[in-house]
């Protein structure tokens, strides 16, 4: 077992709390004296200016200032002010579409010292050994890593398929693991509330082993949300709305206040500033950052930047990402500075920027001036490639094909909260023409476990496209997915991307425009993070000139969300149109035959 599988087991050493003791008495140096700074007191909110010891992993105390001198070694935080670790509580590595490795090494100097990672990615794809390497990838990381059993893989049975099928069994296998620490997000809200038996037995599984059982309940109130809570859910982070926040903390979930959804924020603050005071079941969480955003913003960092911004109380903001999140975590060694707690502290300028000037992660100096002081190691990425099981593809493949003059289509209508429509259009040469304004969306089984045949569907509500775009990055099956204003483009556009081996290309007139390799799994890149923001900057860029933005739900990221199919609605998946409220899947949008 790897020491950080033995946390918080750790802390419980004899001989380190003697050392501890009697530091904290006067009568033992500190191993390491934090002078000269204010303490930020999660508990009360307040600052106050005082000394930190820390002996090994623990803080020994924290006293008056100037009132020790005593330490083996000093670190000066003069006009700096401590607070707990920040405490991501629910987040996706591979959506920053890097490795663990650097993914500690992009956030840990920004004051994030532990996050909740749900490798449900990586699951989609690899199955069980894709859960085995996050575990191995992390082991040994500076950054605290929580790794939980992803719940839903595929998230939609029925109606898609990924790379593996987890039942009890694998959660079971999972869940037995020291270095798992709960269920992750349950997708599959429609099979919870109708106690389907798969989803009901992984949510069994999670409750068996006494860890966490994390949910995902967008749109759920009344009866369906009690039933989703009844089977055993506890949190959610799928919010839609002020009015939807507090009827979840009234209902007695735990909230992971996500900064994925930047237009929901001031909704939410204001929501809170309202009630007068934040319930100690409020944590945050950033799910989704992407590279880009990571390298230039950071990551929980910037959510309480931006929380503050909205009107947050700091106080509040600080709360929510350290001592509530440890009480959520079941961590009481994590989320204040205080004697007896782990040594988990970001030292910051100050209180508004959020600017870390140095990281104290498990006693020891870390990180300084935004860089860590040893880069950590990375494990070898070797499982995670040819991940791609498709051959290439013509134009026509990216067709419907049909019989008859006219005919009548189904359509996917808007990027999010989608909804069924109708158009009617013609059929040229054995092929549908697409109704005037549709785009078009297919998506192709990668993964080995079934045909690789493009599934193409339209989409209404997502603009004039002028090319294409194809993702292997496309929650959460990660099929090959295309979207485009002509079949031509979307055949070069994902035939770059299969032959990369996975990643992202934008396609016009012809030729690829802009490309993003992502060799591992097809989901992320050992290369530094410097240079995949910069390759998905431009990738950006080439998507504004292919199609027009309509925040806040057509924007780009709309493309990676476009086949959820647990979430209420149509959605295209590698098996057809597929919607959790119907029985079946439409393997093609012909719905009748005119003439």
């Amino acid at each position: 077992m790897s020491a950080r599988c033995a946390e918080p087991h750790d802390l419980t050493d004899r001989a380190l709390r003697d050392r501890a003791v009697a530091a904290a008495r006067g009568d033992a140096p500190f191993d390491l004296l934090i002078r000269g700074g204010q303490v930020f007191d999660a508990v009360t909110g307040r600052l106050r200016e005082a000394d930190v010891g820390i002996t090994g992993k623990l803080i020994t105390s924290v006293h008056a200032s100037a009132t020790r001198t005593d330490g083996v070694k000093v670190l000066d935080a003069e006009g700096l002010i401590l607070t707990p670790g920040l405490i991501d509580t629910h987040m996706h590595i591979e959506s920053s579409m890097i490795t663990p490795a650097a993914y500690a090494e992009a956030v840990l100097p920004r004051g994030v010292t532990t996050v909740v990672w749900d490798p449900h990615e990586f699951a989609n794809v690899h199955g069980l050994a894709g859960v085995s390497w996050a575990l191995e990838a992390c082991a040994n990381l500076p950054l605290r890593v929580i790794v939980l059993a992803p719940s839903c893989v595929p998230a939609a049975p029925g109606l898609e398929r990924s790379g593996a099928a987890f039942g009890k069994a694998e959660l079971s296998d999972m869940l037995a693991r020291p270095g798992i620490g709960g269920v992750a997000e349950v997708m599959n809200m429609r099979g919870v509330i109708e106690r389907a038996q798969i989803i009901s037995d992984v949510v069994q599984a999670g409750l068996e082993s006494g860890k966490l059982v994390c949910g995902h309940a967008r749109g759920l109130s009344g009866s369906d949300l009690n039933a989703f809570m009844a089977a055993g859910v506890t949190s959610d982070h799928e919010l839609t709305s002020g009015g939807d926040l507090m009827a979840k903390l009234s209902a007695g979930l735990t909230i992971e206040l996500r900064g994925s959804h930047d237009h929901l924020l001031p909704e939410f603050a204001a929501a809170l500033n309202a009630l007068g005071h934040l319930p100690s079941t409020v944590t945050l969480c950033t799910d989704d950052v992407f590279p880009d955003d990571l390298a230039q913003a950071g990551g929980l960092d910037d959510v309480l930047r931006r929380l503050v911004r909205y009107g947050m109380p700091v106080a509040w903001a600080l709360q929510a990402a350290t001592l509530n999140a440890s009480h959520r975590l079941a961590r009481p060694d994590l989320g204040l500075v205080a004697a007896g707690r782990r040594a988990d502290i970001a030292l910051f300028e100050d209180l508004s920027a959020f600017s870390a000037a140095a990281v104290i992660a498990n006693g020891a100096l870390v990180a300084r001036e935004g860089k860590l002081i040893e880069k950590p190691a990375a494990l070898s990425t070797a499982p995670l490639k040819n991940s791609i099981h498709c051959p290439t593809y013509s134009a026509d493949d990216f067709k419907v094909r049909s019989e008859g003059r006219r005919i009548k289509v189904a359509t996917i209508h808007r990027p999010r909260f989608t909804e069924w429509g109708e158009a009617e259009t013609y059929v040229k040469g054995g092929f549908v023409v697409p109704p005037r304004g549709a785009t078009l969306v297919t998506v192709i089984h990668r993964h080995g476990r079934g045909p690789a045949i493009p599934r193409t569907g339209y989409l209404t509500g997502w603009g004039n496209w002028r090319g294409a775009f194809c993702t292997t990055v496309s929650h959460d099956s990660h099929n090959v997915t295309v979207f485009g204003g002509n079949e031509a483009d979307m055949a070069v556009a994902a035939n770059w991307v299969i032959e990369a081996g996975g990643g992202m290309a934008v396609a016009r007139d012809g030729q690829v425009a802009t490309s993003l390799p992502l060799p591992l799994s097809g989901l992320v890149s050992d290369a530094p993070l410097a240079e995949i923001a910069g390759d998905f900057t431009a990738l950006r860029s080439a998507m504004d000139d292919i199609v027009e933005w309509e925040p806040p739900y057509l924007v780009f990221k709309a493309c990676f969300g476009a086949t959820l199919a647990c979430n209420a609605g149509p959605h295209q998946t590698d098996l057809g149109i597929a919607d959790i409220t119907r029985p079946t899947v439409m393997e093609t949008p012909i719905l009748e035959i005119l003439e």
